[in-house]
């Protein structure tokens, strides 16, 4: 059996769904995106002032077209997630705008340098499934081209799939553009997706004219999509459970709705980044319990209607790499694992999603792979009966070299990394005596000095340097990007090997 979290009832579930329902008939949702809004016009949804109507029926025909599952592939076309089921991902959080610099300890804005080392980290992450587009480079790009420059610096860095989104109305083709240069053609990507894009629900029942412009692209160029309603608990939605998930779920509907709409069998996640409003702070976490708990509410009820799901999890909005950020970071990633969370986004995300750490980034990898492991099916391996491994106890006082004990700890017991201490207090102090940030920083380096670089054809790359300067408004050049550093083959192989465990 699989370890699980059921914190809804199926009745209340269908109730949460069925006044969801009712919101979007009778509420409905201000569309500004002109494009979709016309595209839903056409297909014959009802437009009332300025806000577009959902009929029960097109919502419950959209959830049927909805896949309950799709796969991303690498870069160069292998499978690599089965997002859906009860399979879980862990990702990097979005949206940062800052970098907390592990050399100097210093809060600043990020650079292209700071995205190479953490698409080449996160490259060698075991637990981490595939990257994000983790934060922006707004210091050293021009911001139209900005979600381009991200993806760029991805593709060529890393084979693995990634979660990224366009910053403006009309960002999201070069991006698809950018990607079918590793397919054959369009269909080849629609058939291979590499990406998933995210689209914000902006509350209120409302939908940009980016998130829509954008959420119409994504379709019609066959990237999955995962609708991502920022849901403030106590400012625009109920500070209650039930009442914030039953807004939650329109939101989202609507956006599944929608992509149903454009073209059915389109892939889409039931995501979310909520948060609760604390009225005395005027602050917003992103990791209070209250958030989690409605996570996991509207992934119970994503479940139910057996759709794909994405959440902000496996996060902290503390501002360093502490015991807050330890606590927050692992509650919430056991709590996703356990929900069946598909695509958790989160890992090195810190301050309310705003500032990335690197070394929190592979301490959450860490975390994570603690939280995968607690996942593995509680069955019996061969002890029951247990009166011989009893018997077996009493007669060699221990079990440390039994036949049942060599066969089965491998898989049993996980081997923490170097980030989490467990020695003894006299090992911890010959070794230096060094503190979590140390160990996760050192471990930083050493990673970064073992990334093997990947090929890109040259032609490929001009491409795509190309695509990226057609949006330029000026003709200063692209940033500099960092080498990869040169190492010695055998000690290169050894990191190798440390890090693969």
């Amino acid at each position: 059996m699989r370890p699980s979290l059921n914190i809804l009832t199926p009745d209340l579930i269908e109730q949460i769904i069925q006044e969801a329902k009712r919101i979007l008939a009778d509420l409905g949702m201000e569309i500004r995106g002109r494009a979709l809004r016309q595209r839903l016009v056409e297909y014959g949804l009802p437009l009332k002032g300025d806000r577009i109507h959902f009929p029960p029926e097109v919502v419950e025909w959209a959830i049927q077209q909805a896949p309950k599952s799709f796969t991303l592939y690498t870069r160069d076309g292998r499978p690599h997630a089965d997002i859906g089921s009860n399979n879980v991902h862990f990702v990097p959080g979005s949206s940062g705008l800052r970098m907390l610099d592990h050399r100097t300890q210093e809060v600043r804005l990020a650079n292209s340098r700071d995205f190479v080392e953490y698409i080449r980290l996160c490259d060698g992450l075991e637990h981490i499934a595939y990257p994000a587009t983790a934060f922006s480079t707004n210091d050293d790009i021009e911001p139209q081209v900005s979600d381009a420059w991200r993806l760029y610096m991805v593709l060529t860095n890393s084979l693995k799939p990634v979660v990224s989104g366009a910053f403006t109305e009309h960002g999201v083709s070069r991006m698809a553009e950018m990607m079918q240069l590793f397919r054959r053609d369009k269909a080849d990507l629609m058939a291979r997706p590499m990406s998933i894009f995210t689209i914000t629900a902006t509350g209120m029942f409302r939908y940009s004219e980016d998130s829509g412009q954008n959420l119409l692209d994504c379709v019609e160029w066959g990237i999955p999509v995962e609708i991502v309603p920022v849901t403030l608990m106590g400012l625009i939605a109920p500070v209650t459970l039930v009442g914030a998930t039953i807004f939650h779920t329109a939101d989202v509907l609507a956006g599944i709705t929608m992509a149903q709409i454009v073209k059915p069998g389109a892939p889409v996640l039931f995501g979310g980044a909520p948060a609760t409003f604390h009225m005395k702070a005027a602050s917003a976490p992103m990791a209070a319990v209250e958030a989690m708990h409605l996570d996991v509410a509207y992934v119970a009820v994503a479940k139910h209607l057996g759709l794909p799901t994405q959440a902000y999890m496996a996060l902290s909005d503390s501002k360093f790499l502490d015991a807050q950020a330890g606590a927050e970071t692992f509650s919430s990633a056991l709590l996703a694992a356990l929900a069946g969370v598909n695509s958790v986004s989160g890992p090195g995300m810190l301050d309310y999603l705003l500032v990335f750490s690197l070394p929190k980034l592979v301490y959450d990898n860490e975390l994570c792979g603690q939280a995968l492991h607690f996942l593995q099916n509680i069955r019996p391996q061969q002890d029951i009966p247990a009166l011989d491994l009893a018997r077996q106890l009493l007669t060699e006082q221990h079990l440390i070299t039994a036949e049942h004990t060599l066969a089965h700890w491998p898989e049993t017991l996980y081997l923490t990394g170097e980030t989490t201490d467990r020695t003894s207090r006299e090992t911890w102090v010959k070794q230096g005596s060094k503190s979590l940030l140390q160990r996760a920083t050192e471990e930083v380096e050493q990673r970064l000095a073992a990334y093997q670089p990947i090929d890109t054809d040259p032609l490929i790359e001009a491409e795509l340097r190309h695509l990226i300067q057609s949006g330029l408004t000026t003709t200063r050049p692209l940033p500099e990007l960092p080498p990869v550093k040169q190492r010695a083959a055998a000690a290169d192989g050894r990191r190798q090997r440390k890090f693969r465990r």
